[in-house]
């Protein structure tokens, strides 16, 4: 039981670690596409890069979807629909915000589903250990320390990427439900194509779209679409199989103290001492969730 933890802990941290660097990625890609078309062209190349590990999943044989009655087939693959416009949704205001908010306004909201997760995780009869909620209140102000750097007022951007964490709340808990009873590369197959398609046909709608203007974005692109999408959402929701979610939740919003590692090494952004404090006190959130009282 603790080495399925310990794995599980392990690959939702390098998920963080990936997306946390996938902030700068997204940041230099907005500088030749829009959001559309960026979201849209890297969950399309994240969606190429895992059909080989599909199909040879679907060589076995293993069942794809672990349902013996049809009805229960139905509901999973719904359900996997699902997760499809929730990613779609969370990801596009994410970006949207990004545009009208700073930076670290945008990571501290987004982070909120640390908190929302477990609470929300109750109406489906969810329960959290009280480790759990000391751990997402000390991740939430470790948040504010790492990203806030003056007052906080509510604004266009700030309400676009507050409905993505709150999108992302009902995304990781359709996870949590559909991970154990699906092949993991089927899922994430599904809801890539699904955010995929959806990005793109926004994105012809709306954006210029150019071939030339992707091809000068194609680091970024490659990052978000092979790491970000490809590798990380995967191992999201492969270590959600046997991961509480609101555990997961709390271990995925570390992905903010690596976009500030990110933006310090890369993009040369501040590092304060209040980010360095903010640091710590979510990684200490995270080690406080594993205490298990009698």
């Amino acid at each position: 039981m603790y080495k399925a933890t310990l794995r599980s802990d392990l690959i939702l941290l390098l998920a963080a670690v990936i997306w946390g660097f996938a902030f700068v990625a997204q940041r230099i890609g907005m500088d030749y596409v829009g959001p559309y078309t960026y979201n849209g062209v890297r969950f399309a190349l994240g969606t190429i890069v895992l059909l080989p590990f599909l199909f040879f999943a679907a060589s076995k044989k293993e069942p794809l979807i672990n349902a013996s009655h049809p009805s229960d087939r139905r509901k999973i693959i719904i359900g996997s629909l699902m997760t499809g416009l929730f990613l779609f949704g969370g990801v596009a205001f994410q970006q949207l915000g990004l545009q009208l908010t700073t930076a670290g306004k945008a990571g501290f909201i987004t982070g909120l589903y640390v908190v929302f997760v477990p609470v929300v995780g109750l109406l489906f009869g969810q329960r959290s250990h009280i480790s759990m909620w000391i751990g997402a209140v000390l991740s939430v102000a470790g948040l504010y320390l790492l990203t806030m750097t003056s007052s906080f007022t509510i604004g266009p951007g700030d309400k676009l990427v507050m409905y993505c964490a709150i999108i992302f709340t009902f995304h990781v808990l359709f996870i949590a439900w559909l991970s154990p009873l699906m092949n993991s590369f089927l899922l994430a197959v599904i809801q890539f194509t699904i955010c995929a398609l959806l990005n793109l046909i926004i994105a012809f709608a709306i954006e210029p779209v150019n071939l030339a203007s992707i091809m000068q974005a194609w680091l970024p692109i490659a990052y978000g679409g092979i790491l970000s999408v490809g590798v990380a959402y995967t191992l999201q929701v492969i270590a959600q199989k046997t991961a509480h979610p609101a555990y997961a939740s709390i271990i995925l919003s570390l992905e903010a103290v690596f976009a500030v590692v990110g933006g310090w090494l890369i993009l040369h952004e501040q590092f304060t001492t209040r980010m360095l404090i903010g640091c710590t006190l979510m990684l200490v959130g995270m080690i406080v969730v594993q205490v298990k009282s009698k």
